[in-house]
């Protein structure tokens, strides 16, 4: 890749792509092109396609998607495979269609089968069962773009690279108490009950175990994979954490300790997850921020945000 190649970005103004945007902005790379849902709706084959061909872009990283937490998932399975198989599906074929260099596209550890089939995941397990019952829908949506990718690959010899992802968070992402993913809404939940002088009410009991990562580590490894890997590839920051954990450092930064009511009639999703990181780790991928950090400037950002959409 040349800092003046033209690199699109599908997603641009949600959590991964605003933050790949950024990144490379800082890095230096000149020619980006935006791409959010007002610019082209990615769900309709004809106009992905005219918007490919009047673009031409050199690369492209896919992270538009239609996103939700573990209930979001469970409740709108229909939606969730429909979009995001179309999305999927027209995105690739008009990047081949036009002759990009490669193309990058956000996965999913929600792919891989539960129970696991061995821990930590590596990316050659992920088609070695069913995924989980609260997020099949989106895993198999996401696991047909991966098929897509290969076969295209096969086909044509399109050069690609799927991100396998752990839990992210940060900045512009979707802080939804009922349908978002468990960082921001969490996030969301804490600032609203510090607001009002109430109780955090959490989903499950917190046993359940996940590898965190913030965005801006996340920008700066998929800018990494374009450049040096291809096929699928696990990211995360290599330490795995309760959501109970999670919970205590938000309550923390929020000055809200002793403020937490566990539900556990809710759901706590998948018990354990944790990635085999090799492929990241052979090109010395490191994060730069804690999660702690993360969670910190996080925090900032959305009640930033919050006081101002208040005002």
């Amino acid at each position: 890749m040349n800092f003046e190649d033209k690199i699109l970005v599908t997603g641009a103004k949600g959590l991964v792509g605003s933050a790949l945007v950024e990144h490379m902005r800082n890095e230096g790379y000149t020619n980006i092109i935006e791409l959010g849902r007002e610019d082209c709706d990615l769900v309709d084959s004809v106009a992905t396609r005219k918007y490919f061909e009047a673009q031409r872009p050199d690369y492209v990283f896919h992270a538009a998607a239609r996103v939700y937490g573990i209930m979001g998932n469970m409740k709108n399975k229909a939606l969730s495979f429909y979009d995001n198989v179309m999305i999927n599906t027209n995105v690739v074929d008009a990047a081949n269609r036009v002759g990009v260099k490669k193309i990058t596209v956000m996965g999913t550890g929600a792919v891989y089968p539960y129970p696991s089939p061995g821990l930590p995941l590596q990316e050659n397990m992920i088609f070695f069962g069913e995924p989980h019952a609260a997020e099949n829908s989106y895993a198999h949506a996401k696991r047909a773009m991966l098929a897509m990718l290969r076969a295209y690959e096969e086909s044509y010899g399109l050069e690609w690279a799927y991100v396998v992802s752990c839990n992210l968070f940060g900045p512009r992402d979707k802080f939804d108490v009922e349908f978002g993913h468990v960082v921001p809404s969490l996030i969301k939940k804490f600032y609203d009950a510090k607001r009002a002088g109430g109780k955090v009410v959490v989903w499950g009991d917190g046993s359940a175990q996940r590898d965190f990562m913030y965005v801006k580590d996340t920008a700066r490894v998929g800018l990494e994979i374009m450049k040096n890997i291809n096929g699928p590839t696990n990211i995360g920051s290599g330490t795995v954490y309760r959501i109970r954990d999670i919970v205590e450092m938000i309550a923390e930064i929020s000055n809200m300790t002793d403020q937490v009511v566990w539900d556990a009639e809710k759901p706590n999703g998948q018990d354990y997850r944790a990635y085999d990181l090799s492929k990241i780790n052979s090109i010395g991928f490191n994060c730069q921020y804690s999660i702690r950090q993360g969670l910190e400037e996080t925090w900032a950002w959305y009640s930033a945000q919050a006081a101002r959409a208040q005002q």
